[in-house]
């Protein structure tokens, strides 16, 4: 039996007890880990297709290491400019082992945010449930002051100014509360690759170690100290 499975963004052909290099995962080693997005079973002549993905299907595997790949080099020029920049690239990987294969009936295991999540929809629809409260005679309604407009909410910094952390990914943070240098700065990246992981299979590849230090500088307006280490930088990575 094999199936075709997408995982960080990438489509592969897997089979049970096969060996996979893909995107960084955002999962420790050693864990287990779930990929509900499955295109295509095939099982001898059986062949069953999703639309696109397959309803119950499920593969579960295991995360056995986290590593870099070859070295790949970028090489930019612009004739007639004195224009050239060459850089090099290792991709960040994980390497993982399918355990399982299910076609049907399977469920994924919902992650601690998304079961955090429940119990607040429950007092909003608690909320929206319960009875309101008797209404102030009308007289009373229309001496009372009125109230005083809500303060602006502060505008977002421009996170894409990290190495790194490209528009996906800004959005992700903003709409978790990252919204500013100095949230980002106090943040753990462990907890910050969580968020783009949650937010988007695309985002899971994502290394987060030095986001809080170039969000420290850029909080404190130490940009030229920020751009030098920047050149320094592989992709935002150390």
């Amino acid at each position: 039996m094999y199936a075709i499975v997408e995982i960080a963004g990438q489509q592969f052909k897997v089979a049970k007890d096969q060996k996979v290099f893909v995107n960084r995962l955002a999962t420790d080693e050693g864990e287990t880990v779930e990929f509900d997005n499955i295109l295509l079973v095939g099982d001898g002549d059986n062949i069953t297709l999703g639309a696109p993905a397959i309803d119950g299907a499920l593969i579960g595997a295991k995360v056995l290491r986290h590593l870099k790949g070859d070295k790949v080099i970028v090489f930019k020029k612009k004739r007639r400019k004195g224009y050239r920049k060459k850089n090099g690239h290792r991709q960040a990987l994980s390497e993982i082992v399918i355990e399982s294969i299910a076609t049907s009936g399977a469920k994924k295991k919902a992650t601690p945010a998304k079961a955090k999540a429940k119990p607040a929809a429950k007092k909003e629809e608690a909320k929206k449930e319960a009875p309101a409260k008797a209404a102030a005679p009308r007289a009373e309604a229309k001496k009372a002051p009125a109230k005083k407009a809500a303060p602006k909410k502060a505008k977002a910094d421009d996170l894409k100014k990290i190495e790194g952390v490209g528009p996906k990914a800004a959005e992700a943070m903003v709409a978790a509360g990252l919204d500013t240098f100095a949230k980002v700065a106090k943040a753990k990246p462990e907890a910050i690759e969580a968020i783009l992981a949650e937010a988007s299979s695309n985002l899971a590849h994502l290394v987060a170690n030095t986001w809080p230090e170039q969000a420290k500088l850029a909080a404190d307006g130490k940009w030229d100290e920020l751009k030098k280490w920047q050149d320094e930088l592989d992709g935002g990575r150390k």
